[in-house]
């Protein structure tokens, strides 16, 4: 992160709010996920009070590998893949990051 965005993109954390949640609804996507359903469960989910941030990150790291196992998909493997191949496209990713929406506006 630090290498490709800089210590300010990096660690915004609404800016990585929204790069997780894009990336696991992107995840939900490619495993045959519908936006019906993606937008259920925001509902859902926004329904109830926040959870405790540490709690919710291991919620995040079991459901991710629960996931993997039912897709039968390597996490590490995946994670190893990925991390390679963005040191190859880092000029590509900076540019992305330009093009994406801001919403941070639509959030206020």
């Amino acid at each position: 992160m630090l290498a490709c965005f800089g210590d300010e993109i990096a660690r915004d954390p609404v800016e990585r709010n929204h790069r997780f949640l894009e990336e696991s609804i992107e995840l939900v996507q490619a495993c045959g996920g519908t936006a019906a359903e993606a937008h259920a469960v925001v509902d859902y989910v926004f329904s109830r009070e926040p959870g405790d941030t540490a709690q919710e990150i291991g919620g995040v790291m079991v459901t991710l590998a629960a996931l993997c196992l039912a897709q039968g998909q390597d996490m590490h493997q995946a994670g190893d893949a990925e991390l390679s191949a963005i040191w190859d496209k880092i000029d590509r990713i900076r540019a992305k990051h330009d093009t994406k929406p801001n919403f941070k506006l639509s959030a206020q």
